[in-house]
């Protein structure tokens, strides 16, 4: 069930404001939460709990498997609604900082000391999705957070760790930039917004698999006709929108196995699953074991 409009969470954590010319980090525990507005670029992350984001038509379920990244002034909404304290982490920068970050990257070095306080390029624009936790931006992520309460007034040392993070953003959204490159389309625009409608799609899948999503549906989602949909999505990511459906379906099922105390049954129907029966015949195909049987390799 999600609360319309919960009271706030507490907020143990704060480096300033959320908006204006500095970079900010707010670190929250709470079970309930509503929150709706804009922003600075922001990169959310959840590392226990879940929390479920709605931007610009967009819908995210965020939990401890990946991170969100919103550009500035988008509108956007935030609901949270646990049984257990969810702990939030985000991370939110001042206006400019990417760009600045990304000039000094990538500019010369006579034109970095020639233009000291100067942008090159164009304002940076990322794709706004879920990123699964990498080895590239998550341990640094995961080291600010764990060291943020120590050192929370070392201006220093924050500043580092901002552009430590930021560089490491620019290496992902490099990455996703060669993976937009991949897609079959003539045009780079078209290329951008084939990949923006394809994210939206499998961001939505992965927050709401616990319905019955047919393919119209998924379609309508991704603004796309069935037919190309099912063309470019197989095409991308190497599976059809169904069989990315069932894959979260089973992920999610193994987590309530190992981290719940609910039936098999009602993991079966949590997940979106029809019947006991397809749902274990399923399990076992792709996990090589019942539902049972894995339940019982996860516990002491």
């Amino acid at each position: 069930m999600i609360v319309p409009n919960p009271p706030l969470p507490s907020q143990h954590a704060s480096s300033g404001p959320l908006q204006g010319a500095r970079s900010a980090i707010l670190h929250a525990h709470s079970r309930y939460h509503y929150w709706s507005g804009s922003g600075p670029l922001s990169i959310k992350s959840f590392p226990s709990g879940q929390a479920l984001y709605t931007v610009e038509g967009g819908t995210f379920r965020l939990d401890d498997t990946a991170y969100l990244l919103l550009n500035a002034d988008q509108e956007y909404t935030i609901t949270v609604d646990f049984a257990q304290p969810v702990e939030s982490f985000c991370l939110f920068f001042a206006d400019g900082f990417a760009d600045e970050v990304y000039a000094g990257i990538t500019a010369s070095t006579q034109w970095l000391l020639d233009n000291p306080h100067m942008s090159p390029i164009r304002p940076l624009h990322f794709y706004d999705k879920c990123y699964a936790h990498d080895d590239t931006l998550s341990p640094a992520l995961t080291q600010l957070r764990l060291n943020y309460r120590h050192h929370s007034a070392d201006a220093g040392w924050l500043e580092e760790m901002y552009h430590n993070i930021m560089q490491r953003l620019l290496h992902t959204h490099q990455r996703v930039l060669k993976e937009v490159a991949t897609l079959p389309a003539l045009r780079a625009s078209t290329r951008d917004e084939l990949y923006r409608r394809l994210s939206r799609l499998s961001d939505y899948i992965a927050a709401c698999y616990a319905q019955p999503l047919t393919l119209s549906d998924m379609a309508q989602v991704a603004c796309l006709s069935p037919n190309h949909l099912l063309r470019v999505f197989k095409q991308h990511f190497r599976q059809s929108p169904h069989q990315f459906l069932r894959a979260k379906r089973i992920e999610a099922a193994k987590r309530l196995l190992t981290q719940s105390e609910s039936s098999i049954t009602e993991v079966c129907y949590a997940v979106g699953f029809e019947s006991l029966g397809s749902f274990s015949w399923r399990f076992h195909k792709e996990v090589g074991l019942s539902p049972q049987q894995y339940r019982a390799t996860q516990r002491p």
